[in-house]
C-alpha cells in the first residue's frame, strides 16, 4: 500500500450538502426553507417553544441537588507526588506541604484545599501535610516508612 492509494472506506463519507447555490443543485433559491414565514428567515429561535403547551423540558421532572457550599478539592494522586520526587520536583527530606505541591508545578492551584488520593505506588520516605486524603493513601505513605497528616483548619473553614 501506498500514500497516494489511501482512501476512505466506500459509502463512509459524504459531500457537505451546498444551500442556496443556483436551481441546478436542488437547494437553490429559498435554500430549502419554504416560503416566506418566521422559520425562513435568520435568527429564529423557536426550539424548544411548543405552541403554548407546556414545553418537555418544563414538564418533566428534576432531580438532583447541588449543595451551594460545597468544598472542591484539588485532587493529587500518590503516583504523580513519586514521579515528580523522581524527576527532582519535589524533595522527599523535607516536609511537603500544600504550598510545595503549588511550587513543584503538581498542582495549578489550591481550591479550597489538597486532597491526596491512593492512585499509583509511592516508595520513598514523605512527609506530608495536605487537607484531606483517604484512607488508603494514609496507608499507602505509612507503609512506605512516611507520614500523611491532615489538617483541619483549612477543612473547618
Amino acid at each position: 500500500m501506498k500514500l497516494h492509494e489511501l482512501a476512505p472506506a466506500p459509502g463512509s463519507t459524504h459531500n457537505k450538502k451546498r444551500i442556496g447555490r443556483g436551481p441546478g443543485s436542488g437547494k437553490g433559491k429559498t435554500g430549502g426553507r419554504g416560503i416566506k414565514g418566521q422559520k425562513s428567515r435568520s435568527g429564529v429561535s423557536l426550539n424548544g417553544y411548543e405552541g403554548g403547551q407546556m414545553p418537555l423540558y418544563q414538564r418533566l421532572p428534576k432531580r438532583g441537588f447541588n449543595k451551594p457550599n460545597r468544598k472542591k478539592f484539588a485532587v493529587v494522586n500518590l503516583g504523580l507526588i513519586q514521579k515528580f520526587i523522581d524527576a527532582g520536583k519535589l524533595d522527599a527530606k523535607s516536609a511537603i506541604d500544600e504550598d510545595a505541591l503549588i511550587a513543584s508545578g503538581l498542582v495549578r492551584r489550591k481550591l479550597d484545599g489538597i486532597r491526596v488520593l491512593a492512585k499509583g505506588e509511592v516508595s520513598a520516605k514523605l512527609t506530608l501535610s495536605v487537607t484531606g486524603a483517604s484512607a488508603q493513601a494514609v496507608a499507602a505513605v505509612e507503609k512506605a516508612g512516611g507520614s500523611l497528616t491532615v489538617t483541619k483548619a483549612a477543612a473547618a473553614e
